[in-house]
Parts: C-alpha cells; structure tokens; sequence
C-alpha cells in the first residue's frame, strides 16, 4: 500500500456519503465509566502534545487514513452492516479517553451501545473541490482532543465506490492500516451472501496497552534500555537527534507547516535484487539504513548516522490482525565515517541494528520520561525516523494498485523528517514528511536521488555478476 496524503490519492467525483457514530452513542460515551486499563504511553504523549499545541494556539491534525476502492454497484446497507462489524470487531475504536485534571483516564463502551449513523452529503463534480470537503471533515472527525475520533465516507458512482476512512492515530498504525482493505472487502462480500464473515477473532488493543504499561512502569531508570537511550540522546547532544542534512529551519521561528512526498524508489526487479544482496546481512531495512548513512555523509559529511527505527510490538500471534498503534522505536548509530562504501556500511547498520532493538519494548515516552532533568525535548514530534515495511504478505496486497489502495498520513505542523520505504509487489516506495521549506525541498530531492541511485548500482553489480 502506497503511503501519501488526502490530495495524492486519485480522488474521483462522486456522490459521498458519510457514517459516524450517532448521538446516543456519543452521549453514552460520556456517562461511561472509567476503563481501569489505561492509555499506553504512546496515546498518552499524543494526547498531551495534541493538547499543549491546541493551548499554544496551534491546530495540528495528525490523523491516518485509508482510501481504496470496492468494484461494483455497491449496497449500502451490506457496507453499512459492514463497517459496524469492523468497527465491534476492533475494541479500541469504542474507546476513547478524558482528562482528569492532569490524568488521562480511558472509557470504553459495550459492543451493544456502538452504533453507525449514515448521512448523505451529496455529489461532488469536481475532485479538488471533494479533496478539500474530505480533508477538512476528517480534521474535525479524527481530532485527538475529540470522541468519537474517526470517520468512514464512500464517494459512490455507478460502477463501484471509493472508501476513505479516517482515524486519529491513537487509533492505528501503518500495519493497521494496510489490513483495513482486506477484512473490509471480506465483511462487505459477508453480508452480500447473508453469511458470517470468515475472519478469525482478534484480541484487544485496549488489552495490550494494560500489558505494555504494567511492563513499562515496572522498569526504572537503571535499565539496561534506559541506558541505551541515555547515551544515544548525550551523544546527540542531550535532544533526540536532528535529521543530518540541513533543513533550512529557523531555530526560533514558529513550527513550520510540512509537505509530503512520494514516489516509486526503483521497481519490482531492481527492490529484489537489492534485497537479495542485503540478506546475507538482514535484507532491506539494513540496506536502507547503510545507503541512508552513506548518502547522509555525502552530503551533509556526517560521519556517524544517528535516527530512530520503527518496529511493530506486535510479538505474539493474537495481536497481528488487531488495530492499534502497536509501535515501538529503536535508537541507531551508524559510523559511516569509516565505511569506504556500501558492502562496509553494511556489516555496521546490521551491527547496530542488533544492538538495540530491544529497546523497542519499551515505549519510547516512558524511556524518554525516565532519562532525568538532562534530557531536554525539543520538538512537539518524538523524533525523526526511518521505517521499511514488506507488505507483500498482507491480505489483498497483491491487488492494491488495482484497487488505488493508499496509507493516508495527514500533513500539517513539525520539524522532524518521517521516511518511509515501503516494500510493494510493483517494487519499492519512498515516502516522507517533512518541513516545507526550499532548503528541506532540495535537501529531500537530492536524497532520494542518492539513494535511488545507490540502491539501483547495487542491483546492477549483482544482476552484472550473475551473468558473468
């Protein structure tokens, strides 16, 4: 699945229609008791950065979406029936949260008190036009501050119709995402039939996050993880680490808007080929990270590439199909510096990707939170990061660029680059969001050009060596 944003994923005209959650269900919400398991640590600093921008003066939306298409005249009472038995089936998206003073406390409504309202919003002529409805509605619906906080829409024409829904990222991660098309696609062709779906039950995100914070809060600072990242940050000079290049940032202006780009990095032969020289080492991940360490030298002469790597905590099989933001981070070092190319920088990306990953396991909030008075955060966004993902084994991934099926990351506020690469059948893609500004734009074009051209000569040396 392609990551981009709202504007880039081929909105066609339409008649839209809307469901959200109806006021009964709002107001139930409210009378809710507290949930005695509580928010993880990620929700709970997504939360507070969301709230301190919003007293700041500040409207950030950071929602995550997807867009895909369901082929023939659609039957909106099968999707609506649909969409309410996806939405039961993921626990976390009848749970919200509210503030108690400085306490974020969780609610979670009972299965029987979820419903779905459907609106019709009318038809759309013009795709720019539907564009900026769908952007801005998806800004109220999927706020961080708001319950419910999500929206599902289908813009609806006589040969099918285009699904957009929307969450604030308390709710999901990219992997929940990708898996969105599929289970859709297998309720929806469920009650066409009048059959039950055949998809197998998955286990609560609510429930993991009570897991995972019982775990982290039962860790100090003496730990061995906490140490890692402790002297990550002193090496970065007591802040996570800046991305390596310049960006063209005013150290005191206000926090610049941010743009979004994507593209095809190289195509389904050259990503294999690529990957097959890197496995020997770890595959793709590891090679993204030494030919981004190598690139980042040549052009900003860093000679130690510091980031922070994305890794799915989904550790046991019965959280693999849930929705949730199941995501932990693992600081990198990469010394580049002493590296006369890319077979070398190889060994070192393995090497430090080795050395901590674990340190995934525990939220990067809570290790951050136990770093002490010297550590300093500056920057609303947690940090910059580089992340891969293969989504070639996902449900209906092989059918994605048939059915226009897009990650959707909204763009707005921050300072940090977020990269991702990701794995398709077509090859491999590169995503990033980052600061719109002319230096930050010539910066990221040179880098992916680098990069493409780094990964291309690898394929081409090992296509090279198999026909000699």
């Amino acid at each position: 699945m392609r990551m981009t944003d709202i504007q880039r994923c081929e909105i066609r005209p339409g008649r839209l229609v809307e469901w959200s959650l109806p006021a009964p269900t709002v107001e139930a919400a409210r009378s809710a008791p507290d949930d005695s398991r509580p928010p993880a640590y990620v929700q709970e600093f997504h939360l507070r950065t969301a709230r301190d921008a919003r007293a700041a003066g500040l409207c950030a939306p950071g929602w995550l979406g997807v867009a895909f298409d369901l082929p023939g005249r659609v039957d909106l009472d099968a999707l609506e029936r649909a969409l309410h038995a996806w939405t039961l089936r993921h626990e976390t998206l009848r749970s919200g949260f509210r503030w108690a003073g400085e306490t974020v406390r969780r609610f979670t409504l009972p299965a029987e008190a979820v419903a779905l309202d459907r609106s019709e919003v009318g038809h759309f002529a013009e795709p720019a036009t539907l564009t900026r409805y769908l952007q801005d509605r998806f800004d109220r619906a999927a706020d961080a501050l708001s319950w419910p906080n999500f929206l599902y829409t289908a813009v609806v024409r006589p040969d099918g119709a285009a699904l957009y829904l929307a969450f604030d990222h308390s709710n999901v991660d990219a992997h929940s995402l990708y898996r969105i098309p599929a289970e859709i696609h297998q309720l929806y062709a469920s009650q066409l039939r009048g059959e039950p779906a055949p998809l197998p039950p998955v286990d609560s995100y609510v429930d993991f996050c009570a897991t995972e914070r019982a775990r982290a809060d039962a860790i100090d600072g003496t730990h061995e993880i906490i140490g890692r990242w402790r002297e990550f940050v002193a090496r970065s000079g007591g802040v996570m680490p800046a991305f390596p290049v310049d960006l063209g940032l005013d150290p005191e202006g206000p926090l610049p808007t941010q743009r979004f780009e994507h593209e095809t990095l190289v195509d389904d032969r050259a990503a294999a080929a690529f990957e097959a020289h890197c496995r020997p080492f770890g595959g793709t991940l590891v090679g993204a990270l030494a030919a981004s360490a190598l690139v980042f030298r040549e052009l900003g002469g860093v000679d130690t590439y510091r980031t922070v790597v994305p890794f799915h905590t989904r550790v046991r099989s019965r959280w693999s199909d849930s929705v949730g933001w199941y995501v932990g981070g693992a600081p990198v070092e990469i010394p580049v510096g002493r590296a006369s190319g890319f077979d070398e920088a190889l060994p070192m990306a393995r090497s430090a990707l080795r050395a901590n990953r674990g340190c995934a396991r525990i939220p990067i909030a809570r290790a951050l939170g136990l770093l002490g008075s010297d550590f300093r955060f500056d920057s609303p966004d947690l940090c910059s990061f580089l992340s891969y993902v293969d989504g070639r084994g996902v449900p209906l991934s092989e059918r994605w660029a048939e059915l226009r099926a897009y990650g959707l990351v909204r763009v707005s506020y921050g300072d940090r680059v977020c990269v991702w690469l990701t794995r398709l059948h077509e090859g491999l893609q590169f995503a990033a969001r980052f600061p719109d500004t002319e230096v930050a734009g010539k910066t990221m074009r040179l880098y992916v050009e680098r990069l493409r051209e780094l990964v291309l000569s690898v394929a081409r040396a090992d296509s090279e060596a198999v026909v000699r």
